[in-house]
């Protein structure tokens, strides 16, 4: 007989197999949405649901826009955000934010879902920048947190997926027209931009921001946004505080 003890403290999360981008866009824009329970440390109300569509199962991040506290810089809302930070990644060909939609139909009203990625929960920036093999996507997300101006890069926001893959959470303090970055990622500092990520940049330039984050965001952040992508082209290198880098906190 099973320990009753052991299935009471048995964790929610479960692990999985890959699910291809457009199937997990499905799932979390129409999916049956179950609530399991609230996610520790986080500062805003976040709960890890299961959802359910056309035969697949699988996890996803929920954050309602009524459990965010309320931001002196940040208007309500920072679930399209959350979204604009996956749209913009998706944009550019990397995969480094899992898919995240915006919702109105969710237990508590509107929020973004976002899919559960299993992954390695001891490991975090930290711990993984050290690894060459893992350092092409950093860069990406080191330039990407710079282009959407992210303010809350902490190490903890960089899990190493259960697949191989670096996935980067925790995106909704982004794309404020002033500059705010906030960053842990600092180990690239002064170093060449590779040339894919230079590339990649440079056609985002060319293509314009992908509409569902442009129709999210004001013109003076949209325009924002293109200024930061041009200056990262253009200056060719990642960027350096001249001042002292500028350090989220906590920093895990």
């Amino acid at each position: 007989m099973a320990d009753s003890t052991d299935d009471a403290h048995q964790s929610p999360i479960r692990d999985r197999p890959p699910i291809e981008t457009d199937r997990a866009l499905a799932l979390l824009a129409g999916g049956d949405v179950e609530l399991r329970g609230r996610m520790p440390y986080s500062s805003n109300a976040t709960f890890l649901v299961d959802v359910a569509h056309e035969g697949l199962d699988a996890q996803a991040i929920y954050k309602p826009v009524r459990g965010e506290r309320s931001l002196w810089d940040f208007p309500p809302g920072l679930a399209h955000r959350e979204a604009g930070a996956f749209w913009m990644a998706s944009a550019l060909q990397w995969d480094v934010v899992p898919p995240t939609v915006v919702r109105e139909d969710l237990p508590f009203d509107a929020g973004s879902l976002q899919l559960f990625m299993p992954a390695h929960f001891e490991e975090h920036y930290f711990t993984l920048v050290e690894q060459q093999r893992l350092r092409p996507e950093l860069e990406q997300i080191c330039a990407l947190d710079i282009v959407i101006n992210n303010t809350d890069r902490k190490s903890g926001h960089c899990l190493l997926g259960t697949d191989g893959t670096i996935w980067a959470i925790d995106n909704g303090l982004s794309f404020h027209s002033q500059f705010k970055l906030r960053t842990v990622i600092w180990d690239f500092a002064d170093e060449p931009l590779p040339e894919d990520v230079s590339r990649d940049l440079r056609m985002l330039l060319e293509t314009g921001l992908p509409e569902p984050l442009a129709e999210t965001l004001t013109a003076q952040e949209q325009d924002a946004t293109l200024a930061r992508t041009e200056a990262l082209v253009t200056s060719g290198r990642f960027p350096s505080d001249g001042h002292g880098h500028r350090w989220p906190w906590p920093l895990v």
